[in-house]
């Protein structure tokens, strides 16, 4: 927010309404270890024009992004920030009155529309909150469809999407069992009596799993197959229903969101017909009005707020609409020839990517499994000294990966979007060869 109009007796009131006596005392719950106690270390304050200058000088040279894990530095364009910044859009709320929210349930059919063709599935919800809660929803669906009480994900699945997950099942008393990963990819297991099987297409690693094996052994089990996927390398890669899966999910920042340090970010969710009515969230749907011509409702609202909370499939309350609708500009602008030359694009230039970076001493791709946009690299050299001759070049790769396996300490992620050139990445293949010659 650029200008907040409150002046200090403002201020005053509103904490003297509220029987506060300091904006630190709205902060009492949060227990101690959890604040900052120290006083930050920041220079003297500039005024409007000197912050605002100085703010524009940080933000004319950003760092060269080859940064993954889940965020990526997407182009997106222009027509996607022009349509979801009009009014309509990003002041609307809940579509609870079809007469007067017509644009909002097109955009979201649209979305659903758009999410079922990716995946290969017979519907969507009109989103979920990112990609973590998505993968979580589809394991408590399929806890609630199977009855069973064991969910196994494999350990190559995004390390955050799977906290997320022990923290929805905890509660539900559901064992989570932890499938190992070999050379990148996940090692067969025994799955007997589980739920699902939770798997990532393509995986934390950057890796292509064969899921054809993974849904096979799910299927043998009586277990829902469930895919995590990058909807980008969906224009290049088999469908998830195509090969078996049940339930697709994902995180859709790829699709139109800044990196935006971080989020908002998007989650979708498609699935077979037979498991609709176990959908979290809202789903739009098509029908007529009293005259004969096409209008839009929410079809279905199985949650708690609707229906009683024991009938309902989930407590999400609400879906990202405005990022959805980002996603669907940005799908329709590209088409399906402009996203299939974009995953092609990420496919081609990761690989140069790691060819050059293979060429460097002391730095090589960890895995020999195929990727799509991200590789692991394992360096012989500190992450601290590596992060440092990057930045040195005002690149900015990562993250280090012992933070969530301690047994790869050294490696980190390399991701490479169409953004990224040619002249990009020989200069990441210099910082690394500055590195190893220090």
């Amino acid at each position: 927010m650029q200008y907040i109009p409150n002046t200090e007796a403002d201020r005053q009131k509103m904490l003297a309404d509220i029987g506060a006596a300091s904006v630190e005392d709205l902060f009492a719950d949060i227990p101690a270890f959890l604040r900052l106690t120290r006083e930050l270390d920041l220079p003297p304050a500039l005024s409007e024009m000197e912050l605002v200058g100085h703010m524009t000088a940080l933000a004319q040279a950003p760092p060269t992004c080859f940064l993954g894990g889940g965020c990526y530095d997407h182009f997106i364009p222009a027509v996607v920030d022009a349509l979801v910044s009009r009014s309509e859009f990003y002041t609307a709320y809940t579509p609870y009155q079809p007469e007067i929210s017509q644009g909002t349930l097109t955009a979201i059919y649209e979305f659903q529309t758009m999410i079922a063709e990716l995946t290969g599935l017979d519907a969507a919800n009109a989103s979920m909150y990112d990609g973590a809660s998505a993968l979580a929803e589809a394991a408590v669906m399929a806890v609630r469809k199977t009855g069973r009480t064991r969910v196994a994900v494999a350990e190559s699945v995004h390390p955050e999407y799977r906290r997320v997950l022990a923290t929805y099942l905890a509660p539900r008393r559901v064992e989570l069992v932890q499938l190992p990963y070999e050379g990148g990819i996940t090692a067969a297991a025994a799955v007997d009596g589980t739920a699902a099987v939770l798997v990532q297409q393509p995986n934390f690693f950057g890796c292509l799993e064969d899921v054809g094996q993974l849904a096979g052994l799910a299927r043998a089990a009586g277990a829902l197959f469930i895919v995590s996927c990058d909807p980008v390398s969906l224009a290049v890669l088999k469908p998830p229903g195509a090969y078996g899966a049940d339930i697709a999910c994902g995180e859709g920042q790829s699709l139109g969101l800044p990196m935006s340090f971080g989020g908002p970010g998007l989650g979708f969710l498609a699935v077979r017909e037979s498991l609709v009515r176990h959908l979290p969230g809202r789903m739009a749907g098509a029908t007529v009005d009293n005259r004969g011509r096409r209008a839009f409702v929410l079809t279905m609202q199985a949650r708690e707020q609707h229906i009683r909370r024991e009938k309902a499939g989930s407590n999400i309350c609400s879906n990202h609409a405005l990022c959805a609708l980002a996603a669907t500009v940005h799908l329709s602008a590209l088409g399906p020839a402009g996203l299939a030359r974009v995953a092609s694009l990420c496919a081609a230039k990761a690989a140069y990517a790691s060819a050059a970076v293979n060429g460097v001493p002391g730095f090589r791709a960890a895995f020999a499994a195929p990727f799509f946009k991200e590789f692991v690299v394992k360096s012989d050299y500190p992450w601290e000294k590596v992060r440092c001759g990057l930045s040195r070049h005002n690149l900015a790769a990562g993250p280090e990966l012992s933070r969530f396996y301690p047994e790869l300490a050294g490696h980190f992620l390399v991701a490479v979007t169409e953004k990224r050139t040619r002249a990009e990445i020989d200069r990441l293949k210099t910082a690394l060869r500055e590195v190893a010659s220090c």
